[in-house]
This record gives C-alpha cells, structure tokens and sequence, in this order.
C-alpha cells in the first residue's frame, strides 16, 4: 500500500523550489513597478507547484512503465520500485494537472490576459510529454531547453505580467538566472544517469555530450547566474545580494569538472538546491527594495 510518505517523497519536494522560486522573483519585479497583487501572486504559486507535483509523478510513471528507472542511481521512484502502481501515478499526475489547470483559469480572470490560456495550456502539454508521449522530447536531448523555458522566462515574467500588466528587460534577465539553476539541478541527474540512459534508449542532453562536455556545460550553466544578478544590478544594486550566494556555485562546478562521481552526485543536487533557491530569494529581495 502507497503510504503518505511514499507520495510527498513521489512529488520530489526538494526540487520544488524551482516553481515557487521564479513566481518569488516575478513577485518582486512587480513590486519594483508598482503593480503588486497579493492574489495573482498566491495563485500564479499554485499554478506552478500544482504543475511542477504534476510533472514529477508524470515522470514517474512514464519512465516507469518504460523500465528505464529500474537501474538508476538516484532515489528510488513510485512505479520502478513497486511502491505505486502506474495507474494511480498517472492519476495523481492528471489531477495534479487538472488543479494547476483551474488555477491558471483563476489567474487569467484575476488578470484579463485570456492569451495565457495558450500558454498554460503548452506548459501542461510540455509536462507530459517531456517523457510521457510516443516520442518524449526529454528522451532526445530538450528536456534542458524546457526546463530553462518553463522555469525561467514563462513562470517569472508569467507571474509580473499578471499583476503588473506589463515585463521590463531586466526582468528577462532576472527569469534566465533563475532558469539556469533549474536547468543545473537537471543535468546533475542527468550526468549522473548518463551511462544507465544511454543503455535504456535515453539520449538526454548528458548522453548527446557526452561526460566530459555534458560536466563542462553544467560549470558554465552555475556561473552565469552570477553574470544576470551583475546586469539586473544595474537597474537593482541590492540584486547584487545573490552573487553572494551565487559565488559558491563555482566550486560546485569544479567538483563537478574534476570528475565527481556516486554520492558527490547527492551531494551536488542539494548544494545546487540550496544555491539556487538562495540565490532567487536574495534576488527578489534586491529588486524588491
């Protein structure tokens, strides 16, 4: 029988703060402009972690029922392990999707822009079909471009958009540093199950890469979060703040360039989680004030 713990450990709580951290810092830009709505803010943070839980066991089950979770080297799954039948993991994952649905219908009639209907409407498509279709796209090498899409520029200029009504330059740039962690905590993954993908049929961007070049990709991906707090800086001095935390992630990546391997993965996946969840809060601090 799937226990509670088995479900809240299926949603993969350390990796949600991918969705709250770019609402976090859309928030802020909306702040800086003097369109702040507390309740588009609380509901645009639903609909990204409904959409982020719906994702998770969306992939549970589709890289389940496919069998390439049975070897990985990270924590164990719902379906792979026989904690969960796939069934009631696709359930959860439709109505994960569904609550994350409503919710951005609420966000559309709180705004008035009915277009990012279009939009949410892509991001529940992007979700499941990252593997969960007859040609996942995240079995071919984009799952980092959508990660970076998703949780950079949509959720962050998505979340501004709707209570400011408008999106500023430097708020592009702000969205890219919080894409890039996201896409970091993915390649940790991905680097790590390079050698069981590429032996289930799974050619992520890692296996595309190979090791070497795939390790190189994820030291630039952690610097130049650096890069976007400096430029954002310009218009926000105290956005400055999350090259503090920022920083570190340097040598993050040179653990990663010299060749970590087995539990330094574990090791690497919670440093870049507390990276970059800092580093988004100090940054929607900075351009707060």
């Amino acid at each position: 029988m799937t226990t509670t713990a088995d479900w809240v450990a299926g949603a993969r709580p350390r990796t949600l703060w991918t969705a709250a951290v770019p609402v976090a810092v859309g928030t802020a830009c909306a702040i800086s402009v003097g369109g702040f709505r507390l309740l588009p803010a609380l509901v645009a943070l639903g609909v990204a972690l409904a959409l982020q839980v719906g994702s998770n066991y969306a992939n549970d089950y589709s890289d389940g029922v496919r069998g390439t979770d049975v070897d990985r080297i990270g924590p164990e799954r719902l379906v792979a392990s026989g904690k969960a039948t796939p069934s009631s993991v696709k359930r959860a994952a439709y109505l994960s999707f569904a609550a994350g649905a409503l919710l951005g219908v609420a966000l559309v009639l709180l705004s008035g822009i009915w277009w990012l209907l279009a939009v949410g409407a892509v991001a529940i498509v992007a979700a499941w079909t990252y593997t969960g279709s007859s040609r996942p796209y995240g079995y071919d090498g984009w799952g980092e471009v959508s990660v970076f899409v998703f949780f950079g520029p949509v959720a962050t200029l998505g979340t501004m958009l709707t209570q400011a009504g408008h999106v500023t330059w430097w708020a592009w740039v702000a969205s890219a540093g919080v894409g890039l962690y996201a896409v970091a905590l993915l390649l940790v993954n991905n680097i790590r199950d390079l050698a069981t993908d590429a032996l289930a049929g799974k050619r992520t961007l890692a296996v595309k890469l190979g090791e070497f070049r795939a390790r190189r990709l994820f030291a630039a991906v952690v610097t130049l979060p650096v890069a976007c707090a400096i430029v954002v800086g310009f218009v926000h001095p105290f956005a400055l703040l999350a090259t503090m935390v920022a920083l570190p992630s340097v040598f993050i990546a040179l653990g990663m360039r010299m060749g970590a391997a087995g539990a330094n993965f574990g090791v690497m996946f919670k440093g870049i989680s507390g990276v970059g969840l800092a580093y988004g809060l100090l940054l929607a601090f900075g351009i707060a004030i």
